[in-house]
């Protein structure tokens, strides 16, 4: 890395207030855009939320449970994300294999499985609970 990308990042770091807040924006739009170009399951992660949002929106439920119903959707974004941020940042690292890094590439995909159970069991319990009141 040359001393001038070193230089930049520094100078970066030193913002605040409202250009920092800019700056922040622009880097969450830029790894939205990357996760979503990138990265084919949080694109279908994105089309199950594009499916269950509305659909929560709709349903006869209580303000809790579409509260639920929406965040435990939006959850496997926020762990797709991460698990992709771990991916990259592993890969950047090496692309040899080393245990270490299959650790935390299957720990990244094991928090994406609990995620997923999450909606799984969040939507049965309260589509259940509708069904039967």
């Amino acid at each position: 890395m040359s001393d001038n990308k070193i230089e930049t990042a520094d100078k970066l770091k030193g913002l605040s207030g409202v250009k920092r807040i800019i700056k922040a924006l622009g880097y969450s739009i830029s790894g939205l855009k990357s996760a979503f170009k990138g990265e084919a399951a949080f694109r279908q992660l994105v089309l199950m939320n594009v499916v269950l949002i509305p659909l929560a929106i709709y349903l006869d439920v209580t303000h809790i449970e579409r509260i639920l119903l929406i965040t435990s959707a939006l959850m496997t974004l926020v762990i797709e994300l991460l698990n992709s941020a771990i991916e990259a940042t592993v890969d950047r690292i090496s692309l040899e294999l080393h245990p270490l890094s299959k650790q935390a590439k299957d720990m990244g995909s094991a928090a994406q499985f609990i995620g997923l159970v999450l909606v799984s069991v969040v939507w049965l319990i309260i589509l259940l609970n509708s069904a039967y009141a």
